[in-house]
């Protein structure tokens, strides 16, 4: 909570609201044929997963993202709307963002996205109310292409200017290298969060060959999702690093999409509860990471809705 208050944290996200076609495959694919597959479609997109846990937390949430003038953009903001969060969806001349979610038999996920109206999201859209949270938190996909990364910025400077911190999930390796890791860095050192979240295999790919602890440059707290062996929560002090390693216990689940962006949302909510002079303690760090582990855990556990555009 913030000083002096009792309420919960609350938190707007902004970014991509997405439409997931999710196709988990029976059987491996063999080209020039078919293979069986349970396809269902679904409200995704790394922000608006987050801030739909968010409020599926008891939190006050909210999303700020741009969709476009079409069915599946009414279906979405419907969906988002109707898990509790506050919906701030500019319609732009672009189709709604789509993304293929394929799952092979064994569990691994693969992408392909097409981003359309996410990307159009343009500073004058953006409204100072809309950011009166106790944090604004940026998939890094909201920093990879203007005008969206524009938007970005001016909205982590409307956040800060009602004493908002900000975080950044670093989402993905190829599109955060797709500039070249220098220019990476150089944006996240410009935006300056609060808190910056990846898994190892983003964050080995931002900080090239140097050892994890030069993220801290990047941020004073850096968490490191690992997977089934927990995550590592880096602190950057006066004098040296803090390394705190938190054991969870394994998440056993065909399909993991949007378990990262409920984990950030747990993380966040946990952290967030603390004064900011306290936010480094390692027993704040602790809780949170094990909030986000039950966030992620939460949502593995139910099955996602389904989409009906003509609804």
């Amino acid at each position: 909570m913030m000083a002096g208050t009792s309420r919960r944290p609350s938190l707007v996200a902004l970014g991509d609201l997405a439409l997931d076609v999710s196709t988990a495959l029976r059987e491996p694919l063999e080209p020039g044929s078919d293979a069986a597959a349970a396809v269902r479609f679904r409200q995704g997109g790394s922000a608006a997963n987050t801030a739909r846990m968010a409020a599926r937390l008891g939190a006050r949430a909210a999303f700020v993202g741009a969709v476009g003038r079409d069915s599946w953009g009414s279906a979405l903001v419907r969906s988002l709307r109707e898990a509790g969060v506050t919906v701030h969806a500019p319609r732009v001349a672009a189709p709604t963002a789509r993304i293929v979610v394929l799952v092979s038999p064994g569990g691994e996920r693969s992408f392909a996205t097409e981003r359309g109206a996410a990307d159009g999201l343009l500073p004058a859209h953006l409204r100072p109310a809309w950011f009166r949270h106790d944090a604004l938190h940026l998939p890094a996909y909201s920093l990879f292409s203007a005008p969206l990364r524009e938007a970005a910025f001016a909205a982590a400077e409307m956040a800060r200017g009602t004493g908002a911190a900000v975080s950044v999930d670093l989402a993905s390796r190829r599109p955060l290298l797709a500039r070249g890791r220098r220019e990476a860095q150089r944006d996240l050192l410009a935006l300056a969060p609060d808190l910056l979240i990846a898994n190892d295999d983003e964050a080995a790919a931002l900080r090239g060959g140097r050892p994890r602890e030069a993220l801290l440059e990047l941020a004073p707290v850096v968490v490191l999702k690992q997977g089934p062996a927990g995550c590592l929560v880096l602190v950057r002090r006066e004098r040296d690093a803090l390394s705190l390693a938190v054991a969870t216990r394994p998440l056993d689940a065909p399909d993991t999409t949007g378990a990262g962006d409920a984990f950030d949302a747990g993380f966040l909510l946990s952290w967030l509860g603390a004064a900011p002079a306290g936010r480094g303690d390692p027993r704040v760090l602790r809780a949170a990471a094990l909030a986000g582990h039950a966030a992620a855990h939460r949502l593995l556990s139910t099955t996602r809705p389904e989409l009906d555009p003509w609804r």
